[in-house]
């Protein structure tokens, strides 16, 4: 699975790093931001609800054919 965050969409509301927190936290300014590591091939099973919880769609969550 690839993770992305728009930068310039987030509004820092916090909801990924609530739904996931093992994959997600906040960065100095509050802005969502991926933990080191989890770019690629989080097999985190919350995942999917924090890319549904941002309230405005900054995550991006795609499947990778293999």
């Amino acid at each position: 699975m690839g993770i992305a965050i728009d930068k310039d969409v987030c509004i820092g509301a916090g909801q990924c790093a609530l739904a996931a927190p093992g994959v997600f936290t906040q960065d100095d300014d509050g802005y969502g931001t991926l933990l080191p590591g989890h770019a690629e091939n989080s097999g985190d099973p919350m995942l999917r609800v924090a890319e549904r919880a941002c309230p405005v769609g900054a995550i991006t969550v795609t499947e990778h054919a293999g």
